[in-house]
């Protein structure tokens, strides 16, 4: 069986900025991704995602974005940036490699299952994305008309993948918003789902340099886990979705999307139904609705109920040598972000670092 000191599974930019940091400390890690390429999370993404954050703060430890610092990086900029941030390094990472299972050795360390093999490690980070890889979408989804074209979100690249006729998209996040947006220029859009808000400054404003650095701020210091106002984003990003970033209301209006703030909540002669009891017609469906974190194979004590683990800025203390990197709200609204990374990185690995250390020194 292979050793190795830490593993690292994922190399999204939560991931490789772990390895950056443990390896700029003198520790030995290995990263674990099942794609073909570092970036190919953001390769799959639609075709218009830009980031919500200017690249003067997208940034990994070491290495600036390397683009204007006032403009917006497209999904494809940030994937190209990601693949030269490991070269830059050399980060260890191992790709097309799927991990399957993550248990308990029989010593103090762990054993991942591979479709490659297993490998022995003392540490763990798991960096497998900031709201999870699974698709969010309710059990009735299968009972509507066939004809009617179903697609997640993370399965919508484009206006042409999509039949002719009306859209519904159901969620009014970001993702969402953004999505009915593009789509309404071309046919009939109708969004429902509870409003998230939106913060008031549009990003394509002349008073970006000025006032992007003051939200910065509040998302790196005072939106955190150690702030009541904080802990409430928290609860409330993580099960329902952030607050609207590109696209406005006015924006949505301006366009012609229907709007309503009633749930699908089933289904009635094939079609679905909204809370308010109205029915919708729809030649297609976008299931804007999240991701759950699927965690089943981690056969360890560390998943709390509501399906998030059991982590403080991280560093899971039921079970010591697992960390996390990379969640939603990990220390601040600002981790689920580029910008948050970073120092997300640097406290998992300061304590994986400390720890290791101290077990070196008892061994010696």
């Amino acid at each position: 069986m292979e050793n190795v000191e830490t593993v690292i599974v994922g190399a999204g930019q939560a991931g490789l900025a772990t390895a950056q940091r443990l390896r700029t400390r003198g520790r030995e890690c290995l990263v674990l991704d099942h794609n073909q390429r570092i970036g190919d999370n953001w390769r799959q993404q639609r075709d218009s995602l830009r980031l919500y954050s200017p690249a003067k703060f997208d940034g990994l430890p070491g290495m600036k974005f390397p683009a204007a610092p006032w403009s917006f990086p497209t999904k494809d900029d940030v994937a190209t940036y990601l693949e030269a941030y490991a070269g830059r390094w050399d980060l260890p990472v191992r790709l097309c490699t799927r991990v399957g299972g993550l248990a308990r050795g029989t010593d103090a360390g762990f054993v991942i299952t591979t479709d490659a093999g297993s490998i022995h490690c003392n540490n763990v980070v798991v960096a497998t994305g900031t709201f999870g890889r699974t698709p969010l979408m309710p059990d009735y989804a299968t009972d509507l008309n066939p004809w009617i074209l179903q697609l997640h979100s993370s399965e919508y690249r484009r206006p042409g993948q999509l039949r002719d006729g009306p859209v519904l998209v159901i969620g009014a996040s970001h993702s969402g918003t953004d999505i009915a947006y593009e789509l309404a220029a071309t046919r009939h859009t109708t969004l429902v789902g509870r409003d998230c808000g939106e913060i008031p400054l549009r990003l394509d404003s002349r008073m970006i340099p000025a006032v992007f650095p003051l939200l910065m701020f509040a998302w790196h210091h005072v939106l955190t886990r150690r702030t009541p106002m904080g802990r409430r984003q928290m609860a409330g990003i993580r099960f329902h979705g952030g607050p609207r970033l590109r696209v406005k209301r006015a924006d949505l209006a301006e366009r012609g999307v229907v709007r309503n703030e009633a749930r699908v909540q089933g289904v009635r002669d094939g079609l679905p139904i909204l809370s308010d009891g109205t029915s919708v017609e729809a030649a297609n469906m976008i299931w804007a609705t999240g991701f759950r974190q699927a965690f089943d194979w981690i056969d360890l004590p560390v998943v709390g109920e509501d399906g998030w683990p059991r982590e403080h800025r991280g560093v899971a203390d039921d079970v010591p040598g697992l960390y996390f990197c990379g969640l939603s709200f990990q220390y601040a609204f600002s981790s689920m972000l580029l910008a948050g990374a970073g120092r997300d990185a640097e406290y998992v690995a300061r304590h994986l670092s400390e720890r290791t250390s101290r077990h070196d020194h008892q061994a010696v």
